[in-house]
């Protein structure tokens, strides 16, 4: 899901190669001129568009500030950066980016999201039931994941949906609502999940549903899948 995680160009497993090996501590350090604040009982404690981020192979991504713009918070010296420290997650109540709120990691600019209307064909069946059957798609690739494709609720059997107490976040997508499945006298949880308010670049998934293959029989035409 970067350069250093999953099948990155700089991860451990690469998709690609390089015309000559890299060492195995590889760093790439680079400026963040975005908006970064941090905010801690009420008060924002970092304000500053000068931060960078690091990518370490084998580490998530992260921010590192200069130390005069930490407002007295313990930060680690980061040695490819001199005069930058890094300040743990938890040392503050809620991190922003451009006033959007992160959730436990800086937005990647490596990651990418594409949502792309297409014919692709989705079917969906739960106990025996089928709740959608449709070349009516969106296919969504995303870096370090496998394309998934989401459905209009409208070509859904949404009457034997009903929304459940979980959710989940992603940085990318934003907040995930699940929904659960009740065919017959069964219940199946978390069944599909959608965006209800997705960031601008994921609008095309805006309610959209897509499904968990391991909780129901999902025949998905896919890249990769026969």
């Amino acid at each position: 899901m970067s350069l250093v995680a999953g099948r990155g160009p700089l991860s451990k497993d690469p998709a690609g190669w390089f015309s000559s090996p890299l060492p195995d501590d590889v760093v790439f350090v680079e400026p963040h001129p975005r908006r970064v604040e941090a905010i801690r009982a009420g008060q924002t404690i970092i304000d500053t568009e000068q931060a960078l981020l690091v990518h370490r192979r084998g580490h998530p991504l992260s921010y590192v500030f200069p130390a005069d713009d930490v407002g007295g918070l313990a930060g680690r010296p980061e040695p490819h950066a001199p005069g930058y420290v890094h300040v743990p997650w938890d040392a503050v109540d809620a991190w922003f980016e451009e006033g959007r709120q992160l959730v436990d990691y800086p937005p990647n600019p490596y990651h990418r999201v594409d949502c792309r209307p297409t014919r692709r064909r989705l079917r969906v069946t739960v106990g025996g039931t089928t709740l959608v059957d449709t070349a009516d798609t969106v296919v969504v690739f995303e870096t370090g994941l496998e394309a998934r494709l989401y459905v209009d609720p409208r070509l859904v059997r949404t009457d034997v949906l009903r929304r459940t107490e979980n959710s989940s976040y992603c940085n990318y997508k934003g907040y995930a609502t699940y929904w659960a499945a009740a065919v017959g006298d069964a219940v199946v949880e978390d069944v599909a999940w959608s965006y209800q308010d997705p960031p601008p670049e994921c609008l095309p998934i805006k309610g959209f549903l897509s499904f968990d293959d391991t909780r129901a029989e999902v025949a998905a035409e896919l890249p990769g899948r026969v």
